[in-house]
């Protein structure tokens, strides 16, 4: 046996006193799970404690609530001393039982055609993923985009494809699904990280109905833009200035001897519209022993298309970027675009290796910089923390030159096609975002996306770098105080 503390919310609305925490210490078996110790707190200490249980394995989904502030099966997670409990993200009924039935009444149900059609195999796998559901409604908990629009939820948009990929089903669940908001969702995957089940809901769910609307002819008319444009010019931007692989040579040799090479993959934004601080990268890379190839031919990477569904010309970006490449026989493609690096890991299937620069500049070392009398913090992009399971190694690098203050990790409101299709919205997040910096009191905030980035930068007051600009800024400093002379060239050869 061991004792444990644990910080539980107390509320009950019709006494009229605000919430609390109430801390409680009981003894439990060493394993326990937080459910069990909520036991031990009702049975031994305070009997009014309100919670819901059932099956106790997982499989019910009725025991879920947020620990430590992230979502998860209190039947599933084992009790550390400490922890605090809250309810989920939904309107309190009395301390840790929320109201579950309105969001549960959302969840559409299978008409059944009135002839008998039974589902084949292909349709049976492929409703598969989307079928683990307990509806402990965790993903509806942390979902951003439900906070600011009538977005239906996660929960609701997986049994529509669900729905739209069973045969047996009558109504046609398409028109349904966009009325219901299906592009509102940014893909931030939020919903996917605190599933119990891992169901995948942006990708195979949302994604897909996506799909699906794009061939009925139901996409957003400033999502065809885009798509258009990559057609047309292989980019999903315009350009705007001399971009980054006009300034660059195709190899750019390190200073002394290299520790490393890669190919840069370079993606859209940081080549068309923001080309300086991808020279800052290249910068870092050279001071740091990383032989850098850059191949011309490298176009879109498909991510604005596959989000918002439009798969038409996405096997023939896939195609013109690996054999890019694949022909000079590079076997690690590094980005620096989260959203460029979570496509080629999750949405190829590559010949190399993918990694962020953050994994690089930490897997080989960087020179120390000068430390700047600056604090910042740090904007996690949803497709490098979640997508890539990125979190540590940018704020390892960050660490080394400034003081780093941290804030919640939200979605801004630029990805999944919402900033272009659906800008209220992602004005709506964005102004949530910059509220959360102007809490830290940083002077600058860090981020390494490029969307992300040119979105924030819109609704802060503070400057907004990527990790490598700042890290050129520490370097620069060091060089000032060593008295060398600055020497900026990456043409390459």
């Amino acid at each position: 046996m061991r004792a444990i503390t644990f910080n539980v919310f107390r509320f009950d609305p019709a006494s009229g006193a605000p919430s609390r925490l109430v801390p409680y210490t009981v003894n439990v078996n060493e394993g326990a799970r937080v459910l069990h110790v909520l036991h031990a707190i009702h049975d031994e200490l305070d009997p009014t404690l309100s919670y819901r249980y059932c099956c106790g394995s997982g499989q019910c989904g009725s025991c879920a609530v947020r620990v430590n502030g992230e979502p998860a099966l209190a039947c599933m997670e084992e009790a550390q001393d400490g922890m605090t409990i809250l309810p989920l993200n939904l309107p309190v009924k009395k301390d840790l039982v929320v109201d579950l039935l309105p969001k549960l009444e959302q969840i559409a149900s299978l008409q059944p055609k009135e002839a008998l059609v039974m589902p084949t195999k292909a349709d049976i796998d492929a409703i598969k993923p989307l079928r683990d559901c307990i509806e402990c409604l965790s993903c509806v908990s942390v979902c951003p985009a439900m906070d600011v629009t009538k977005f239906i939820g996660p929960t609701a948009m997986r049994q529509e494809q669900r729905l739209a990929l069973d045969p047996r089903n009558a109504s046609d669940r398409i028109p349904v699904a966009i009325e219901e908001g299906l592009f509102f969702c940014t893909t931030c995957q939020a919903c996917l990280k605190v599933c119990p089940k891992k169901i995948e809901t942006p990708g195979k769910a949302i994604e897909k109905l996506r799909s699906l609307a794009n061939q009925r002819g139901f996409t957003l008319p400033r999502h065809q833009e885009v798509a258009t444009l990559v057609r047309e010019t292989g980019r999903s931007v315009p350009r705007s200035e001399p971009t980054f692989l006009e300034q660059v040579g195709d190899v750019v040799e390190p200073i002394g001897t290299p520790k490393a090479t890669v190919g840069f993959f370079v993606g859209c934004m940081y080549n068309m519209r923001l080309p300086k601080t991808a020279l800052d990268a290249i910068e870092v890379l050279k001071r740091n022993g990383i032989r850098v190839i850059i191949p011309k031919e490298q176009v879109c990477c498909g991510s604005p298309l596959i989000r918002t569904g439009q798969l038409s010309f996405v096997d023939t970006l896939k195609k013109r970027n690996i054999d890019t490449f694949r022909f000079r026989k590079i076997d690690t493609v590094m980005t620096m675009c989260a959203g460029c690096g979570s496509t080629l890991k999750n949405d190829y299937k590559t010949p190399f290796a993918v990694m962020d620069i953050s994994e690089v500049l930490t897997k080989y070392g960087i020179e120390p910089p000068a430390r700047l009398p600056v604090t910042a913090t740090y904007h996690d992009p949803c497709h490098l923390m979640r997508g890539q399971g990125i979190k540590d190694q940018p704020r390892e690098l960050i660490r080394q030159v400034v003081d780093l203050v941290e804030m919640p990790s939200i979605c801004c409101g630029s990805g999944g096609g919402v900033r272009s299709g659906n800008p209220d919205e992602a004005a709506a997040l964005g102004a949530r975002r910059g509220a959360e910096i102007k809490k830290t009191n940083a002077d600058v905030v860090i981020s390494s996306c490029p969307f992300c980035e040119f979105h924030i930068a819109g609704h802060t007051e503070k400057p907004v770098k990527n990790i490598t600009t700042v890290l050129l800024e520490g370097y620069k400093e060091k060089d000032r105080k060593a008295g060398v002379e600055p020497e900026r060239s990456v043409k390459g050869k």
